[in-house]
């Protein structure tokens, strides 16, 4: 008898994906599932987007992580409620753990909840969670091959953000490379040059965000 444990894990994951969507969009709450390497700019990303947002949204964050809590101290410390999902381990966050964090927040108070995957370019894009949609982040100092080693995170993701673009004088990153890839795996995808440290690109970005929450909230 064949047993296909890792297609029923999935279906499993898919169902629940399903119940928060559904959830989320019936009480006008848009999650944004934001991906990265670690080291990429994902904390320092959010933490921008929501000093520029917070004035027109509500926002909350659950902050993943294999262990430890220090990217949630800076939420907190911005004063945004934030919840902090420890996966001991894990590579992703799945969707069940999302479901049960929920009622941690009162939903009726928010319009945006991000979500700061854990740091990892294979894991987290096999796993939908509910999310209104994605961002993928991928900094200068990675390297310009990311996409091609790493297709299918690039090619679900409704936007990729180069982050870090202030140190491409520092390094051998064709840019002109990663864009034309990524637009082969993913013809729709928006792509952002950004700088959280200076904030260039930031007001466009954040434009962007501001309007497909928008399509979500309304």
């Amino acid at each position: 008898m064949e047993i296909k444990v890792f297609h029923q894990v999935m279906d499993w994951n898919e169902d629940v994906s399903d119940e928060i969507k559904k959830d989320l969009s019936d009480k006008k709450v848009c999650m944004i599932n934001v991906m990265g390497s670690p080291g990429a700019g994902k904390t320092s990303l959010i933490t921008e987007v929501v000093n520029k947002l917070s004035g027109k949204y509500r926002i909350g964050v659950i902050e993943g992580d294999i262990a430890g809590q220090i990217d949630a101290e800076k939420m907190k410390a911005m004063g945004l409620p934030v919840v902090q999902l420890d996966t001991d381990g894990a590579c992703h966050i799945e969707a069940m753990s999302i479901q049960h964090i929920l009622p941690e927040f009162n939903l009726e108070d928010l319009d945006v909840l991000f979500v700061e995957n854990i740091g990892n370019l294979v894991c987290p894009a096999e796993f939908n969670i509910g999310e209104s949609f994605r961002v993928a982040i991928l900094s200068i100092p990675e390297g310009d091959d990311k996409v091609e080693k790493y297709p299918l995170m690039f090619s679900t993701t409704d936007a990729l953000v180069l982050n870090k673009y202030d140190m491409m004088q520092y390094f051998d990153f064709d840019e002109k490379r990663v864009e034309s890839n990524a637009i082969d795996v993913n013809p729709d995808v928006s792509i952002f040059k950004v700088s959280s440290r200076n904030g260039d690109g930031m007001d466009d970005f954040a434009k962007w965000l501001s309007a497909e929450i928008d399509k979500r909230i309304k």
